[in-house]
């Protein structure tokens, strides 16, 4: 026999259902019987009263010759078939004198209404009633056999088992069916992750309730994040590889080739070689803050950039790293962590490289925006240049080592949270790079 597994949420929905069914119909069948029981007592309990009220008044017309039906021969108790016990001063009267115990202590007077007396396995439902006529102070006792109502309620009540066992059992197929169709989206995202896994689909198309909306659509964003990111390092490293490829070609020559090597040829052999080394060191600095962060779609602003900035003065000790927060500790913006340490990274990492001695970086929020402002000492870029940065491979100046992708990238990544960037001269003199981003 299978083993069942209670972490699925299939058997635990169709237990819960089941177990809610049974309670439904059971609380019913209990309040069914309860209730029948209830109108079978009140409706014999009226009958009794209106039947005791007649008697009362034929009593109250015709005197001692009333009496004449409580006997067993009479018709009254040939139509009704009921118990008459009476009580007129000292005198007792009873139709059946086998119950004269069990009903003479109730002759006694007390409160009127119902109550029940059992013998010999026999229940009787009685109805008592207290009156004077002439003068005589009186208790007039009208029972019922209640024994054969019960028999035949119990055996209604059973039939009614029957039926409720029976809609149990469609409660139970009905739950089982409607689990295993309101749980028919997530065998299908099943499948499409399978699908997805050993690469026969790239992204999830489910027809789901709107329950799995969000789902569906963080899964198929963080495909296309993982997608841009892939597409990044390909960039990355094909535009890598284009600018280490001429001089490492020029170096391979000049040992290849016969003619001796000078101190002049020496020496251009040997800043070839610089700027590959400090190509790679920019790539591998860049890769650090980068991929250093975990993923997450929000990124809490001034955690990140204080982390941000203890870094680059670290990898810049000769330069003053400012920071100035104007907004309060919680504020995150809806950006991968990963991202947005790179986006201010690629910032910070540029300015660090240009300043003269000092960085400044401004963290503000207008209305739900934030606006992260990075700007330098350095040399600036001149008014009529500051349009083209950004744009991937351009380098305004070849002073310092880099093949132009930093800028391009932080433009790409911007965009792709809706957000902006623009290229300002700055009051200390340099570059003045502002980023906007949508704020939570």
């Amino acid at each position: 026999m299978p083993r069942v597994d209670w972490r699925s949420l299939r058997v635990r929905l169709f237990a819960w259902l089941c177990g809610v069914a049974l309670a439904v119909v059971g609380t019913t069948w209990f309040l069914h019987g309860s209730l029948l029981n209830e109108l079978a007592r009140d409706f014999l309990g009226d009958r009794l009263r209106q039947e005791a009220e007649h008697t009362l008044r034929r009593l109250s017309q015709e005197g001692s010759s009333a009496l004449s039906w409580l006997e067993t021969t009479s018709e009254s108790y040939q139509l009704f078939h009921h118990l008459y016990a009476l009580r007129l001063d000292d005198t007792i009267t009873l139709s059946d004198p086998r119950w004269r115990d069990k009903l003479e202590p109730h002759l006694e007077g007390g409160m009127e209404g119902l109550f029940d007396v059992e013998w010999q396995e026999r229940h009787l439902l009685v109805y008592r009633k207290t009156f004077t006529v002439d003068g005589q102070r009186g208790v007039l006792l009208i029972g019922e056999d209640f024994s054969q109502v019960e028999k035949g309620l119990a055996t209604l009540h059973w039939w009614v088992a029957s039926i409720a066992g029976f809609v149990l059992l469609m409660l139970v197929l009905l739950n089982l069916i409607a689990v295993n169709r309101g749980l028919r989206p997530l065998t299908q995202l099943h499948h499409q992750l399978h699908e997805l896994q050993w690469g026969r689909r790239a992204r999830l198309h489910l027809d789901a309730p709107s329950e799995l909306d969000d789902l569906v659509g963080q899964l198929n964003q963080f495909l296309d994040d993982q997608d841009r990111r892939l597409k990044r390092s390909r960039e990355s490293v094909a535009n890598l590889s284009h600018a280490l490829k001429t001089p490492l070609a020029a170096v391979t020559q000049v040992l290849r080739g016969s003619r001796p090597i000078d101190d002049r040829r020496r020496h251009k052999m040997l800043k070839r070689l610089e700027d590959i080394h400090a190509q790679l060191d920019a790539e591998l600095r860049r890769a650090r803050f980068a991929a250093g962060a975990y993923a997450g779609q929000i990124s809490v602003v001034r955690r990140e950039t204080e982390q941000l900035i203890d870094m680059f003065a670290t990898l810049y000790p000769e330069m003053h790293f400012h920071l100035d927060i104007e907004l309060g500790t919680a504020v995150s913006v809806p950006v991968e962590r990963q991202d947005f340490m790179e986006m201010l990274g690629i910032v910070l990492d540029n300015a660090g490289k240009w300043a003269t001695h000092e960085v400044v970086c401004r963290l503000a929020m207008t209305g739900t925006v934030l606006h992260v402002a990075v700007e330098d000492d350095g040399p600036g870029v001149q008014m009529e240049k500051l349009e083209q940065l950004g744009q991937r491979g351009v380098r305004l100046d070849e002073g310092v080592p880099g093949h132009g992708l930093g800028l391009s990238i932080l433009r790409q990544l911007v965009q792709q949270y809706h957000g902006d960037v623009q290229f300002q001269a700055s009051t200390l003199g340099g570059l003045r790079v502002v980023t906007t981003l949508p704020a939570v």
